[in-house]
């Protein structure tokens, strides 16, 4: 029971460090770099490194869903569980459905415009895309402080 309560923690972590901190690089560091790039250069490229990174998402999503349910299951149950788990399951319920709406509404808005060299219309997506990875970052960045400072901050 212990191994798999190991092998879950590592891959929550490791999908958690590549969820959130694949966020605060396209968020803190590629867009200003590409910020000066033409319209069309920076949503070509957006359009190619979304689609990559979100493919990662889309495999961290269950993971981090699968590993978080067996852990609190190992531990007792979420009805047991203290606020830091139940914090830490909520918001990182939010952000996975923030995920699902970027991926299916804008970042598929995105596709099209890009397919039909509309890059008025990608760019609108883009910008859309931004404000909601600004607020998933956020709600993640919260979610990394709660499980690692929480233990001595929340009751």
């Amino acid at each position: 029971m212990i191994e798999s309560l190991g092998v879950a923690f590592g891959l929550h972590v490791l999908f958690a460090v590549i969820w959130v901190g694949g966020m605060f690089f396209a968020y803190l560091c590629l867009r200003p770099a590409v910020a000066e790039l033409s319209a069309e250069v920076r949503s070509a490229l957006w359009g190619r490194v979304l689609g990559r990174f979100f493919g990662w998402v889309a495999l961290a999503v269950p993971v981090m869903l699968g590993s978080g349910l067996w852990m609190a299951q190992v531990e007792g149950g979420l009805v047991n569980a203290d606020l830091r788990v139940h914090l830490m399951f909520g918001i990182g319920i939010l952000m996975m459905l923030l995920f699902g709406h970027v991926y299916f509404a804008p970042y598929r808005r995105l596709q099209r415009a890009l397919a039909a060299s509309d890059v008025q219309a990608a760019v609108k997506q883009i910008g859309t895309i931004r404000k909601l990875v600004a607020l998933n970052l956020s709600l993640g960045i919260a979610v990394v402080l709660i499980a690692t400072a929480g233990k001595y901050l929340l009751p």
